[in-house]
């Protein structure tokens, strides 16, 4: 089994930067594609990135705002989010597609959420 684990969330104030985490854990043998979402309330979830291949792609509307990175030996990813506005507030979630095995099946997992809140 395999859990994905968000964290680094919390309150800032618009302007500042914010970095979030994605720890995965369990039985790993490769991680595969990763995102990112969010989901504000009253809203739907909202994409923010996909990491295919080594190939990062966002959402127009947080291009140059928002960058996703990788430490493969720690099995985390992380999502960079600077110039953070209060419309930034949400909950933010990872997702990724993990094999167990070399050879396996490549299965989908999210993590729990963290809250993010920018204060004006």
């Amino acid at each position: 089994q395999v859990q994905l684990v968000e964290s680094g969330g919390g309150l800032v104030q618009a302007g500042g930067p914010l970095r979030l985490s994605c720890a995965a854990s369990g039985t790993i043998s490769s991680i595969d594609a990763t995102g990112w979402s969010r989901q504000a309330p009253g809203r739907q979830r909202e994409l923010i990135s996909i990491t295919s291949g080594g190939n990062a792609n966002y959402a127009d509307s947080l291009k140059g705002r928002f960058t996703v990175s990788r430490d493969d030996a720690k099995n985390t990813v992380y999502l960079q989010m600077n110039s953070l506005k209060p419309e930034d507030t949400a909950v933010y979630y990872c997702n990724a597609n993990v094999r167990s095995r070399l050879c396996g099946p490549s299965d989908n997992y999210w993590g729990q959420g963290t809250q993010v809140t920018v204060s004006s």
